[in-house]
């Protein structure tokens, strides 16, 4: 199973960012996805997570009302549209799949992850 994240980046304060993730190896419409994200010095941290038929969303509070998680099963495909961006949200973001169909926060139910992309926003 792969996870290949892209779309990570250097963006002023207030712009917006959408990172991709696609997901190769397993049958992704059966599982969650979700996104963590892991700043300079800090413990990785959940961000939001999609259930596998993408009806049910998790947001993490420091992102919710700016972060919107979607996903596209036919092209097996999980995203994360990033509004008003600060530097707070600087951050390696890695996307994660599930080994369940729900959506979760907690890091031990994803037992696939990405390598992971960049973001820094400058302020």
């Amino acid at each position: 199973v792969q996870l290949q994240a892209s779309g990570g980046g250097l963006v002023q304060a207030g712009g917006s960012l959408r990172l991709s993730c696609i997901v190769s190896g397993r049958t992704f419409r059966n599982y969650a996805m979700g996104w963590f994200r892991q700043a300079p010095g800090k413990e990785r941290e959940f961000v939001s997570s999609i259930s596998y038929g993408g009806g049910i969303t998790y947001y993490a509070d420091s992102v919710k009302g700016r972060f919107t998680i979607s996903r596209d099963n036919a092209k097996n495909t999980v995203y994360l549209q990033m509004n008003s961006l600060n530097p707070e949200d600087t951050a390696v973001y890695y996307c994660a799949g599930s080994g369940f169909g729900r959506a979760s926060k907690a890091p031990i139910e994803y037992v696939y992850w990405g390598q992971g992309t960049l973001v820094t926003v400058s302020s």
